[in-house]
């Protein structure tokens, strides 16, 4: 499985009205309910491509500690190219996907409104999450079922 991965208002839910709580390495924790399901979700085979407006800030390895330190082991782990043309999220996955071949199921997870305008054929794939709340456990079966759909 292909999993495109943001961050702020998936696994860090967007309180305006409260700072996100840093763990030691300068990031902000994720929430339980986000790393639950993503330990549910991925696996060896998983290649995870960080779509979120932070994806520049870090190395691949500092990603992968990042992630190992929040209880997620990721092995396959990569980076949509830094925004630098200032594109919507839903813009840098359609290029992602006219630069890239897929052979493999693949979910989108993001709380980016934009991306109601995919084309049906990555919209199918998306879920979205409500930004002040994150991924929590209620959108498993929904990654599940989409999964099955797509196998």
């Amino acid at each position: 499985m292909l999993l495109f991965l943001d961050i702020d208002g998936v696994m860090v839910p967007a309180k305006s009205w409260k700072s996100p709580h840093l763990l030691s390495d300068g990031f902000s924790e994720f929430s339980s309910q986000a790393v639950q399901v993503l330990q549910d979700i991925v696996d060896e085979d998983t290649s995870v491509l960080l779509t979120t407006s932070h994806k520049s800030s870090y190395s691949i390895s500092e990603w992968k500690n990042i992630f190992l330190k929040r209880g997620i082991f990721i092995q396959k782990l990569d980076v949509l190219n830094e925004n630098k043309l200032g594109l919507s999220r839903k813009e840098e996955i359609e290029n992602w996907f006219k630069s890239n071949s897929v052979n493999q199921p693949f979910i989108i997870i993001d709380d980016d409104k934009s991306l109601n305008g995919l084309p049906k054929s990555l919209k199918q794939n998306l879920v979205q999450t409500s930004s002040m709340i994150g991924l929590t456990i209620g959108h498993l079966e929904e990654i599940r079922f989409k999964l099955r759909m797509l196998s």
